[in-house]
């Protein structure tokens, strides 16, 4: 058998080949090595030994156990057992999530779709998503829109309806056929899709959604939402207008024009010129460079640009519109009937809000704004210089840390007799015994998750 590794790294490498259609990708789950690296790569998730429905986990793994399950793929008798359903609470909120937990056997087979799955799909992932992919994260998402959203007028807040219980399983086939000619390997997906859960020792069965819990739910998602990175991309490039944002005032352009002239031509005929001549050409040229400083180097703002910026992250994403209001509810309109008609998702109207940049955007648990000041600050040097406009701001929440400080009960909130909070320090008795190092970990371990999300504010 073939070392998995680089089984995955020839997927990769042909997968650059947008038009190359994958087969007999099902007999690498024949190959017994494939399991082992499966196993290795979920055996120390905090889920792993957490039993499904059949009460197996992947503890106590073997080659006959392994040997198994080749079998049934081989006569295709294996069918995936239903997940066993439990629900995990939101943050922020009374309503919980549906978690499928999966049976020990279906989680290693899951892992090696998983880890084939991504070998040929992550290098045609759009660079503008970021959830449940090998070096991103939801900070790589926060830092892109901070480098590319400048100066932008709007932001759309994209929120889809039960985004994992709503994808089409038809149109999930339908765009795992676009690359991938085995219908083994196919067929094996759909029996993923298909295998249903048990709630209250009830079995029900799944129509549409991927199960969250899954080994395959991440890929499967950015397949599907890879076709939203696709239009947005088409979109943007019909709806930016103009090269430039902004360009130099006609004066001062043709001031700059005039100096670096005299001085090209200057460097030509330097070595015929006499000493005399030098001098009255340097005079000249420190004339034109004075005249060209004493020019306000006017912007003018070109009323035709008009861009569109776009991150996304899982079923979350932000559109940066640089243009009118209006241009923001059109991307929103069309947005949500490509969502529609194309990936049968519905974008929750309530959500999904239009928001000035100059107020506060909500993405990722951080609040994003675009400055508009007009202060100016003075440097080391003694200069004054004018604070950039438009730079994109990241922002901790202010009831993101005051709620963690009354989670920990370091503190209540008074409020006073002309109806303002004030923060009052609490004494934590339950540490009066330990030393200062105890204290000192515990504090830090406390502020650390905090700190460490909120880093790059």
């Amino acid at each position: 058998m073939r070392n998995p590794t680089e089984v995955l790294k020839n997927l990769t490498e042909k997968s650059k080949d947008e038009s190359y259609r994958f087969q007999r990708l099902y007999r690498n789950l024949y190959n017994r090595d494939f399991y082992w690296l499966a196993y290795k790569n979920i055996y120390a998730n905090k889920g792993s030994m957490t039993a499904g429905t059949d009460g197996m986990t992947i503890d106590g793994m073997s080659n006959e156990r392994i040997d198994g399950i080749i079998d049934a793929l081989k006569d295709h008798s294996y069918h995936p057992k239903p997940a066993r359903r439990t629900y995990i609470a939101k943050k922020n909120s009374n309503k919980k999530r549906p978690l499928g937990i999966q049976s020990g056997d279906d989680k290693l087979v899951q892992e090696v779709v998983k880890m084939i799955l991504e070998s040929i799909y992550e290098p045609c992932f759009s660079n503008k998503s970021h959830g449940f992919r090998p070096n991103r994260s939801c900070h790589t998402a926060l830092s892109q829109i901070q480098k590319t959203f400048t100066g932008t007028n709007w932001f759309v807040e994209g929120d889809i309806h039960a985004c994992f219980d709503s994808f089409d399983h038809h149109v999930v086939i339908d765009l795992l056929r676009k690359r991938i000619d085995d219908e083994a390997f196919i067929q094996l997906i759909w029996k993923f899709l298909k295998a249903g859960y048990m709630e209250q020792w009830t079995y029900e069965r799944t129509y549409s959604g991927v199960p969250q819990g899954s080994g395959v739910s991440p890929v499967l998602c950015n397949v599907y939402l890879n076709e939203l990175d696709r239009y947005m991309e088409m979109y943007a490039e019909s709806f930016n207008t103009a090269a430039s944002r902004k360009r130099l005032a006609t004066a001062y352009r043709t001031s700059i024009d005039r100096a670096y002239r005299y001085k090209c031509k200057g460097n030509e005929i330097w070595e015929t010129l006499t000493k005399e001549e030098r001098k009255i050409r340097c005079k000249k040229l420190k004339q034109l460079q004075k005249a060209e400083k004493e020019l306000t180097p006017t912007v003018v703002k070109d009323t035709n640009y008009k861009r569109i910026l776009y991150t996304r992250y899982a079923d979350d994403f932000l559109i940066g519109v640089i243009g009118s209001k209006a241009d923001a509810e059109k991307v929103k309109q069309d947005v949500k009937e490509f969502l529609r008609d194309v990936l049968k998702l519905e974008m929750s109207d309530a959500k999904t809000k239009i928001t000035h940049t100059g107020d506060r955007a909500r993405f990722l648990g951080y609040d994003i704004t675009v400055s508009r000041s007009q202060t100016t600050k003075k440097l080391a040097n003694g200069k004054i210089q004018r604070c950039q406009t438009g730079v994109v701001k990241l922002l901790v929440p202010r009831e993101k840390w005051v709620n963690k400080l009354l989670e920990y009960k370091a503190m209540k909130i008074k409020i006073t007799e002309d109806g303002k909070e004030r923060f009052v320090a609490l004494h934590r008795g339950k540490l009066v015994n330990c030393t200062d190092i105890e204290i000192l970990t515990t504090y830090n371990s406390e502020i650390m998750g905090l700190y460490n999300y909120y880093s790059i504010a």
